[in-house]
């Protein structure tokens, strides 16, 4: 029973708090009549060009493909400092290992999962290349 009336006290602590955030929205609609609305009012005007439309939003107006591609080489890019940064550390455990088998075969494991990682992010980057290349000489012919 303290089950249920917990979660009923919640839904109606939820259900004020959104009736509270929701209910100034109906003060502020404005009071206009049908014949008194264009199409400008709703679409916010016609009087600027695409170029304005671009400086104003801030949105730009790049090529969606460069855009994808910027975004992959940048997300390989991280992963590769990532893999780079995990031999660095399995080079600094080796070296500090002073014999101790343990640590250098944990050492010699983090150091192939790098150098695997870096292989596999230097493949994914030169497939991305070759399909973004692929896909830009297709749709531009």
């Amino acid at each position: 029973m303290k089950i249920i009336t917990s979660k009923l006290a919640r839904f109606i602590s939820i259900s004020v708090l959104l009736f509270s955030l929701l209910l100034p929205s109906l003060f502020f609609v404005p009071s206009v009549s049908a014949g008194d609305i264009t199409a400008g009012d709703l679409w916010g005007g016609d009087d600027f060009s695409q170029q304005d439309f671009y400086d104003e939003t801030g949105l730009g107006n790049a090529d969606p493909r460069a855009i994808a591609a910027s975004v992959i080489k940048v997300l390989l890019g991280f992963l590769g400092i990532i893999a780079v940064l995990i031999v660095l550390y399995a080079g600094f455990l080796w070296m500090t290992a002073a014999g101790n088998d343990d640590k250098i075969s944990k050492a010699k494991s983090m150091m192939t999962a790098g150098v695997i990682g870096m292989v596999i992010v230097l493949a994914a980057f030169g497939i991305a290349t070759f399909v973004m290349n692929a896909l830009v000489t297709a749709t531009t012919a």
